[in-house]
């Protein structure tokens, strides 16, 4: 019975091992892909600021149209760059989870993307409504994921020095001020 549990986890540990090389070879190509389309959008907004200074003569970044332009191929590349980033991180920690709080700060880089190059005078109050909405519950959603994050303990071990260290660090007579460190 013992040897049937020790092969069967064997194959698990197995498949697991192969699946795990799978996943950092798709994120590596990602990553590659990824790079590769940053690259591109760097260059065509270099040259579409560049041809725009040229060609009119005038370059006019107060201009709102002109504004949401330059702003939109930005954020776009910051969207892309966050998403990079979150691939490289997850592929250095050799972890199969996407961290949540990733995906949400790229949604709410998205969110604000679409806010930033969105014409006020011709979107509809409910639209901008809707959009705003996205921001806030995204960054609830950002808040309530960096606050679990931050109430989760670094590691179970428990103090160094064990209990009497401990009770030295809390103060043993639970005076007012602030234990000493």
């Amino acid at each position: 019975m013992e040897l049937n549990r020790v092969i069967a986890a064997a194959r698990a540990l197995a498949w697991s091992t192969l699946y795990q090389k799978f996943e950092q070879i798709v994120v590596l190509i990602l990553t590659w892909l990824i790079a590769i389309v940053v690259v591109f959008a760097v260059w065509n907004l270099t040259v579409k600021i560049l041809l725009t200074i040229v060609v009119s003569g005038s370059f006019d970044p107060t201009d709102y149209p002109v504004f949401q332009t330059i702003f939109g191929m930005i954020f776009t590349v910051i969207i892309a760059l966050e998403f990079k980033r979150s691939l490289i991180v997850m592929a250095e920690r050799r972890e199969s989870i996407v961290q949540v709080r990733t995906v949400v700060l790229i949604a709410l880089l998205a969110v604000i993307r679409k806010l930033l190059i969105i014409d006020p005078n011709a979107a509809d109050a409910l639209h901008l409504f809707a959009l705003s909405a996205a921001i806030l519950a995204l960054g609830g959603v950002y808040w309530l994921v960096r606050y679990g994050d931050r109430r989760e303990p670094a590691s179970p071990r428990p103090p160094a020095g064990g209990h009497a260290a401990a009770h030295a660090r809390h103060g043993a007579d639970h005076s007012s001020g602030p234990p000493a460190p």
